[in-house]
């Protein structure tokens, strides 16, 4: 990259007050600028423009993030209106479902003893422990109840249907992403559906009740979405999946406007979760001219930062356009 020296600007020292607001904080990086927090601040900038400027954005994130507390945060920033669809893993279906059912999640340590873990009744995620109890059988139970509803309506569903069914039983928890997005009639696609219990037991009982999985209809929806679109952006945190099926379909309106990627992946192994926004330009998923940024961190850090950041900035917009 040719940069132009004129076009430079000093580095200004930061220095933190009390109190201080989260929108100040954002622009606080936005000084410090070296290493990630210039990163997150052009991310928060990107955002705040792709909500107010892009008629289809995108919400892509994995699985894993789901058995942690930032799943109150993703089902805020979906009932916060900011985002058109949803892209995920069936392990976030997994977990949000286990979590609204009252499944244990609790505070762990990377450095557990697995065996003695398993023995006592826990599945380990990270620092996270999860009942064993209140994961498997408790989804199998949940998703089975369900199927024996949907098939007495019909036979046939796109994925995305059966989960705003889901989210319509689960709405009464105010932190369930499925619940949210059934608030707001937001679509939540997973194209690895089949992938954890959830799809496991969508099959087991289609096998006695006759129910049939439509994700063409899936893909049809997204095909509608992106084909009207004008300007598109997102928000992907993680990698995997979620996050190719997300710029995949943006290759068909010539790519996204405008990206954000949280990640921990690297780049240097050829990894698709690890691939910056600029190698997804040479596959026409994101436009060269697109407003783009990768943060690297944990998205459990930096995601509340931006969450609060976007809530506070949006709500003071609306108050002026009132």
């Amino acid at each position: 990259m040719v940069v132009s020296t004129d076009s430079l600007t000093r580095i200004v020292d930061g220095r933190v007050k009390s109190p201080m607001s989260v929108s100040e904080l954002v622009s606080l990086y936005r000084d410090i600028h070296g290493f990630m927090a210039g990163h997150l601040y052009r991310g928060y900038e990107i955002l705040l423009e792709m909500i107010l400027n892009a008629d289809l954005r995108f919400l892509s994130f994995t699985g894993n993030l789901v058995s942690t507390g930032l799943r109150g945060v993703i089902a805020q920033l979906i009932d916060e209106g900011f985002f058109d669809v949803i892209i995920t893993t069936c392990g976030a279906i997994d977990h949000d479902i286990a979590r609204s059912m009252g499944g244990g999640y609790y505070r762990g340590f990377f450095e557990a003893d697995d065996e003695d873990l398993y023995r006592r009744g826990f599945h380990r995620l990270g620092n996270v422990f999860i009942d064993i109890k209140g994961y498997g059988v408790p989804i199998e139970r949940f998703t089975h109840d369900l199927v024996d509803e949907l098939v007495k309506i019909k036979r046939e569903w796109p994925g995305y249907e059966v989960l705003w069914k889901a989210g319509e039983k689960l709405s009464g928890d105010q932190n369930s992403i499925l619940g949210a997005a059934y608030r707001r009639k937001i679509p939540v696609i997973v194209p690895g559906i089949l992938d954890g219990a959830f799809g496991t037991a969508l099959y087991t009982r289609s096998r006695v009740s006759g129910f049939r999985l439509d994700l063409f209809s899936d893909m049809d929806l997204l095909a509608n979405m992106v084909f009207k679109s004008k300007v598109s952006g997102a928000l992907i945190i993680g990698g995997g999946i979620s996050k190719h099926h997300t710029i995949w379909w943006n290759q068909f309106k010539e790519g996204l406007d405008y990206a954000v990627y949280i990640t921990t992946a690297v780049e240097w192994d050829g990894s698709l979760s690890g691939a910056h926004p600029r190698e997804a330009i040479s596959w026409g998923k994101i436009k060269a001219s697109a407003k783009r940024v990768t943060i690297y961190g944990d998205a459990t850090i930096i995601l509340p930062i931006l969450a609060a950041a976007l809530i506070e900035k949006m709500e003071e917009i609306r108050r002026r356009r009132a």
